[in-house]
């Protein structure tokens, strides 16, 4: 197996996965943790970000869900679940309206079927961005990976009506040729 920079980064940092580094250079731009108490890490596994903001806020609730498996993470409460299904995860139901921040990694397993994988991306990141508008307070942020497609300015444009500021960045730990991007919003 390839291992890159960031790879084997990760391994002698004792993280579980590269993306970890996406997340901490946001991080770094951003201060996305600042009054934050209630996260929520939606398509969390392997746990790479649940395991950051788990260090980084180690006295704050956060839930995680994705529909793969989860090793368990410190101060972290996990839910094998579907999205679509969060309504029914009680502990989760139970702080809505009061989510500071939502982040996610989430993306489709690509086809390679351009026009296909456009709109599986653009589904799970307006599937993501409602549940994160229903979920969270009105001083909330929201982080979300999607990708430079053709449904880009779509859903870039959707989140500019949700949140009084919108940035997009290309993390260094990105790999150079993926197309894929964070978009990150925050009510002031």
């Amino acid at each position: 197996m390839y291992r890159d920079h960031w790879a084997k980064k990760a391994k002698l940092d004792g993280f579980r996965s590269r993306a970890v580094y996406k997340i901490i250079e946001i991080d770094q731009k951003v201060d996305l943790f600042k009054n934050v108490f209630n996260i929520l890490d939606i398509g969390s596994a392997p746990g790479g970000w649940s395991e950051y903001v788990s260090k980084k806020c180690p006295q704050n609730n956060i839930f995680a869900i994705d529909l793969l498996d989860m090793k368990p993470v410190k101060n972290v409460s996990f839910f094998k679940a579907d999205i679509r299904e969060i309504d029914k995860l009680k502990p989760i139901l139970g702080k809505k309206g009061s989510f500071d921040l939502v982040i996610s990694d989430l993306a489709p397993n690509i086809t390679g079927i351009g026009a296909i994988d456009d709109e599986a991306i653009y589904e799970y990141n307006t599937l993501t961005l409602e549940v994160a508008l229903k979920y969270s307070n009105n001083k909330s942020k929201f982080l979300v990976k999607t990708f430079q497609n053709s449904n880009l300015r779509k859903f870039k444009s959707f989140m500019e009506k949700n949140f009084t500021l919108v940035q997009n960045f290309k993390p260094l730990a990105s790999k150079a040729q993926s197309s894929e991007i964070y978009l990150y919003g925050e009510n002031q």
